[in-house]
């Protein structure tokens, strides 16, 4: 009987010591968030809900003429943003003539100049699309605070159609959005730095 007692305490402390060993071979899930790498097919309605879209991804959204089509993006000091939209204009007949306009805001939602690009086209009633770019100053690493310079942090995109007949108010477009960068240095550096220096060295 006794021994009886001795072999179950010795199979239980060894069912202990393994149930652990076991657990841990057990296959845990992968996380597929990671993989989740698509670009955002939604546009947000105010600069609180401008949905995220990272550089180089090609953003699309649905919308309706009169809307306002908010997206977010990031820049850091010397790179020189260039925001890319193209408006896709519904098929049905147009009462006449629509004026699309991009505009970027900083963080502070501070308009920010175009320093070249059609920020603002009009296509013609017959048109299939209109196509709008705005090229950004330089972000600088810093700037005076009276300043409205480009600073690091977070950028909005504003899409919308501007002087629409009321005839218009509520067709169906589809939008693409992209923003790239390009880094810029010499005489645009931002952080103080020569690209070369000023007298050649003998």
């Amino acid at each position: 009987m006794r021994i009886t007692r001795v072999l179950s305490a010795s199979l239980l402390m060894l069912g202990l010591a393994v149930a652990p060993a076991a657990a841990d071979s057990s296959p845990t899930p992968t996380d597929s968030a990671s993989a989740d790498g698509d670009a955002p097919t939604l546009a947000g309605t105010s600069f609180r809900t401008a949905t995220e879209v990272e550089q180089g991804q090609t953003a699309t959204a649905s919308g309706s003429t009169g809307d306002y089509l908010y997206w977010s993006f990031p820049a850091d000091a010397g790179q020189r943003p260039t925001v890319k939209a193209t408006v896709k204009l519904p098929e049905s007949s147009r009462s006449g003539a629509q004026s699309w306009q991009l505009d970027v805001y900083d963080g502070l939602r501070r308009r920010q100049a175009c320093q070249y690009g059609a920020q603002t086209r009009t296509a013609g009633q017959d048109a299939a699309s209109v196509d709008l770019s705005c090229t950004l100053r330089t972000v600088r690493a810093w700037s005076e605070t009276w300043a409205d310079d480009p600073l690091p942090g977070t950028y909005y995109v504003r899409l919308t159609a501007v002087g629409l007949t009321t005839a218009d108010l509520g067709l169906p477009v589809s939008t693409e959005v992209r923003v790239d960068s390009k880094d810029i240095g010499g005489s645009a550096a931002v952080d103080g730095s020569l690209a070369e220096p000023l007298v050649p060295g003998n």
